[in-house]
């Protein structure tokens, strides 16, 4: 009898946790739209809440502080972006001509940064978190750690310091594009065309021209 008591209260927790997780994404999400709005010096908890719909109260049931939610926010668009990147550096795309793989990869990673303007601002705020900059610093170099892999394969015989200048200028571009795109929010679709022009430009004489191995 004692069991049979117990057992319809089992799934009680797991509802319960369901729930404690959509508002917790909730709460992400206006965390995201304050700090785009303000940036994350300007942004309060009181704010967050107040976009979230809820009381500061229930906010901190979440999350203690402003720094443990822009720490929450900053990973989960780090792995999404991870994601992106993934897909837009896939072995299908780098083996497009330079013209059509500078659109394939490009075209994702830029449409991730205008869908989520708050990864730019936890990424480039001079008051973000430590443990948010450093999560993204160290992506960063897996990036650029990447992208002078891929130019290896196509430039075998370059020296590898000529190949991080390389690599270290198309990621440069790359990041001053979308400085561009963020303070031109009117225009992006300009600065788009316009950033793929540069890199297809840039990339051009480089490995245009280079055919990668089979096995790449």
């Amino acid at each position: 009898m004692p069991d049979q008591e117990l057992q319809p209260a089992a799934p009680k927790p797991r509802r319960r946790q369901a729930r404690g997780e959509r508002r917790a994404a909730q709460l992400l999400d206006a965390a995201a739209t304050v700090f785009t709005q303000a940036g994350y010096a300007g942004a309060s908890t009181n704010a967050i809440a107040r976009e979230a719909g809820v009381s500061p109260g229930t906010l901190y049931q979440f999350f203690p502080n402003k720094e443990a939610i822009a720490v929450e926010l900053g990973g989960r668009l780090l792995e999404q972006w991870r994601t992106s990147y993934g897909e837009a550096l896939s072995a299908e795309n780098i083996r497009l001509p330079l013209s059509e793989m500078v659109d394939a990869v490009v075209d994702p990673l830029l449409e991730f940064n205008v869908q989520n303007p708050a990864f730019h601002v936890l990424m480039h705020g001079p008051d973000t978190p430590g443990q948010v900059t450093d999560a993204f610093e160290a992506f960063h170099g897996a990036v650029l750690q990447r992208i002078e892999e891929l130019l290896a394969l196509y430039l075998p015989d370059t020296p590898r310091s000529e190949i991080t200048i390389v690599a270290n200028t198309v990621l440069g571009l790359f990041k001053a594009g979308l400085d561009l795109l963020a303070v031109h929010q009117d225009e992006q679709e300009a600065y788009r065309v316009e950033l793929k022009r540069v890199l297809f430009r840039y990339l051009d004489p480089v490995i245009g021209d280079c055919v990668l191995p089979d096995q790449a």
